[in-house]
């Protein structure tokens, strides 16, 4: 196979007229590669990988609907298909239940552009950057909102909400407006009314955003209970973002990052993962994503570093991480690629499907149920059964969510093939489907608008059983930020259960309401994610000092924390926080028991030492002077020789000095035996 594959590149450089170098001597069309009946025969080698296209014929839907064998304790429903709505790729409710779809018609290759070289990975180089959807070429992506209007369950109107764009994976509404990801721009939509439908043209937000590989682009918007927007980048792209507040922020490859609509910064929430297609955000606030390899996906965790392809993909955006975080390990068959999926808590389903994986798998033609399992810090997966599957495959789900009524719903992307592998555009554009899978004795929801809810009403939907209510209440008081909800907030937080108090906080710092006092009610409390949320956004306000008493707090709770997720934020706070405060944190950390042999908190604890390396040397260095730093087994076995290593890759006088330093105050012909073999390292 790499043998075929490299001549298959030859033979593109021969057509395209490239230099030794590989650079085109001309522009080239993608008539030209495709056309040409050697590259042909080459890319023939490459069918039959179980992602490419076969001979198989569509099926209608109605009969494909009956091909599917469905879990006994299920029913599935099809809502949507050809030619209401043509290759779905992502869908999104909104706060009167209905359901956005992102239509990516125009995929694989941008309007108004040509390639002019592909490298050794088959990502393209365009002759130009496409410009945003208000200036430049318009393409054949639409986002259309499909709505239930007799309440039956299923949708009967739809409306093209924005048609024309060029590259478009993603939609979600929120602060008055229409947030579309356009690669190689984050652009929002004005919408002051809240019916979806722009009120005037887009502000470009972000910019920079790779499109070297439109099944890898930037996708998968959604609010964060933090009241960022976040999203992914796939594995081989490139990005160099920029925002009014946030400057040439470069990253290669796959990612989670967040942007701040109202301070306008972005931000690496953490790098690396699959070809990382897919959000997902459970009830405490975690984030998630698949994996395009035989992992379920990863659990990720803010500043984390995590595996990646390095030769494909390109290396961390830190060179001195000197360590990296698999994904969550799994017991199962490792079928390759269920790229997406939910962490289920709709209340809806029956109670075995309740906090479980439902993961959609594109290339196998099937969705299945996995179970977490507590390890450490994360989680494991194991695999249960699958609930949904077919022999037809032209079933390929490409998005899963689950919905205000608490069923699971499938962007069918309904193709013979799921590829990128060659220039030829054989995708079916005519076909697409959606899917709800549903507990059989489903009974529909009344009509709803959440935007006309009092501040009562929004509070007592923060205790709904479904989440996405509770998602959906967070979003729009993150809209509002009416203050006057806020003594209702502080008595839920106060006084409600654990999930509840948990809502109640994000909600407080929603509306601008987290301040000292609210702090150490986190700080405080006996709920560890109540306890990780507040140490969460402390670290949010950006290198900012915090008040003296909660910087005291945070230090005690890095030497007597127990609770393991909660030692990981802290770890990744100290990050975030200047010197003085950090390295209070850092010291509690590296003498808390519990974080010596939990691998991923030891990772988090080292990066939190080398985030202040240079930074803050001397008091880094100046821990080291109490001799009972040097007896910790997390000091010898985990950080002594990263430390070194760290200040010696990045060299210079000062760095250089630093390693002496190391040595002269080891105590221990043991300790000095570790820092040489690191060195040597």
């Amino acid at each position: 196979m790499k043998i075929k594959y490299s001549i298959f590149l030859l033979v593109c450089m021969s057509i395209m007229g490239c230099d030794k170098e590989n650079k085109p001597s001309r522009n080239v069309t993608l008539d030209e590669i495709a056309g040409n009946e050697t590259v042909k025969t080459y890319m023939e080698a490459f069918e039959g990988r179980g992602d490419q296209s076969d001979d198989s014929k569509l099926t209608p839907p109605d009969q494909a609907l009956l091909n599917f064998k469905v879990a006994d304790d299920l029913a599935l429903d099809l809502l949507l298909a050809e030619p209401q709505v043509h290759q779905p790729v992502e869908l999104n409710f909104d706060h009167r239940g209905r359901l956005w779809v992102v239509q990516y018609n125009q995929y694989p290759y941008p309007e108004g552009v040509k390639v002019v070289d592909i490298d050794n990975h088959v990502r393209a180089v365009f002759d130009k950057v496409p410009p945003p959807p208000s200036e430049g070429t318009k393409g054949a992506d639409k986002i259309t909102i499909f709505e239930d209007t007799n309440g039956d369950g299923m949708f009967d109107k739809s409306t093209d909400a924005i048609t024309g764009l060029n590259i478009a994976t993603s939609v979600c509404l929120g602060r008055g407006k229409v947030w579309v990801l356009t690669p190689p721009y984050l652009v929002a939509y004005p919408d002051p009314d809240g019916d979806g439908i722009p009120n005037g043209k887009p502000e470009v937000h972000l910019s920079g955003f790779g499109l070297e590989d439109t099944h890898a682009v930037a996708n998968s918007l959604r609010w964060g209970p933090d009241g960022w927007l976040y999203g992914a980048q796939g594995s081989t792209t490139h990005a160099t973002i920029n925002s009014k507040a946030s400057k040439n922020i470069h990253f290669k490859g796959q990612a989670i990052w967040r942007y701040h609509p109202e301070s306008q910064v972005f931000e690496i929430f953490a790098e690396g993962g699959g070809n990382t297609f897919h959000v997902e955000i459970d009830a405490k606030g975690r984030v998630y994503s698949g994996d395009n390899g035989n992992f379920r996906g990863f659990y990720y965790k803010q500043g984390g570093y995590y595996k990646k392809n390095w030769g494909k993909h390109g290396a961390l955006t830190n060179p001195y991480a000197l360590g990296f975080i698999q994904g969550m390990d799994l017991t199962g068959n490792g079928n390759r690629f269920t790229h997406g999926w939910v962490k289920y808590e709709g209340g809806s389903l029956p109670e075995a499907y309740n906090d479980k994986i439902i993961a959609m798998n594109p290339l196998l033609n099937f969705v299945r149920v996995t179970k977490f399992e507590e390890q450490g810090s994360t989680f494991s997966n194991i695999d249960e059964d699958k609930i949904l599957e077919t022999e037809d495959n032209w079933f390929r789900p490409v998005d899963i969510k689950a919905g205000p009524d608490g069923g699971v719903y499938l962007a069918d992307w309904y193709d013979s093939r799921l590829s990128h592998i060659d220039p030829r555009d054989t995708w079916d554009k005519a076909t697409g489907r959606i899917y709800r899978l549903r507990n059989k004795n489903r009974t529909n929801l009344e009509p709803f608008d959440l935007s006309t809810y009092s501040n009562d009403e929004l509070v007592k939907l923060l205790t709904d059983k479904n989440k996405w209510f509770r998602q959906q209440a967070l979003r729009i008081i993150g809209d509002l930020k009416d203050k006057s909800i806020l003594p209702a907030l502080k008595k839920m937080m106060t006084d409600g259960d654990p999930q509840s108090a948990l809502e109640a906080l994000w909600a407080i710092n929603l509306t601008g309401g987290f301040n000292e006092e609210i702090a150490h009610m986190a700080l405080d409390n006996s709920d560890p994610y109540i306890r990780l949320w507040g140490i969460r956004l402390l670290g949010d306000k950006q290198r900012n000092k915090i008040q003296p008493s909660v910087s005291k707090k945070l230090a005690s709770l890095a030497t007597s924390e127990e609770h393991l997720e909660v030692i990981g934020q802290l770890a990744s706070t100290a990050k975030r926080l200047n010197g003085e405060d950090a390295l209070p944190i850092i010291s509690g950390l590296l003498q808390n028991q519990a974080t010596a042999f939990d691998h991923e908190n030891r990772l988090y604890t080292w990066w939190a030492v080398e985030s202040h390396a240079v930074s803050s040397r001397e008091d880094l260095l100046a821990l080291f002077q109490d001799k009972r730093i040097w007896a910790q087994p997390m000091i010898n076995e985990f950080v002594l020789a990263r430390l070194i290593q760290r200040f010696a890759l990045e060299g210079g006088r000062e760095n250089y000095n630093s390693c002496v330093s190391l040595f002269e105050l080891s105590p221990s012909k043991e300790s000095k035996q570790i820092l040489m073999t690191g060195l040597q390292e």
